[in-house]
């Protein structure tokens, strides 16, 4: 075949810099060992895989999802979530906190503070001491 140009392939990979990305990796591919999809005709591995996107003997798409498996650092895998154990035992009709529960539906409760009780809370807090060690 005579030279590949960007022209050829832009059609079926129409971001530039993708086209590259894609072109680079499937060449890394070839020189790793991947079976060639066309013949080679003295070609080297860019051209090859050029060649190859050109013709349509490969998938931008399956080529695009490997490249970006290849460049993951932490693949996450989906496993089953264990099964929310309780944190407190509590009597029926109680919180935690021994206060009684308005609502018999199991909904969520959550403790109200004022600003006068935090400000309280906080002025009673001793800081610690320096040391002049340092």
């Amino acid at each position: 075949m005579a030279r590949v140009t960007v022209e050829d392939c832009i059609d079926k990979v129409e971001n530039r810099f993708e086209l590259v990305l894609l072109a680079a990796h499937r060449a890394r591919m070839i020189s790793s060992g991947s079976p060639l999809t066309l013949d080679r005709d003295n070609d080297k591995n860019p051209v090859v895989a050029l060649r190859e996107i050109a013709e349509q003997t490969v998938s931008p798409e399956d080529m695009k999802e490997d490249l970006i498996h290849s460049l993951q650092k932490f693949v996450e895998v989906d496993e089953p979530e264990a099964e929310a154990v309780p944190m407190v035992a509590s009597l029926p009709g109680t919180q935690a906190g021994g206060q009684a529960s308005t609502s018999d539906d199991g909904a969520v409760e959550f403790d109200r503070m004022s600003e006068e009780d935090l400000l309280r809370g906080l002025e009673g807090l001793v800081p610690p001491e320096r040391s002049d060690d340092i």
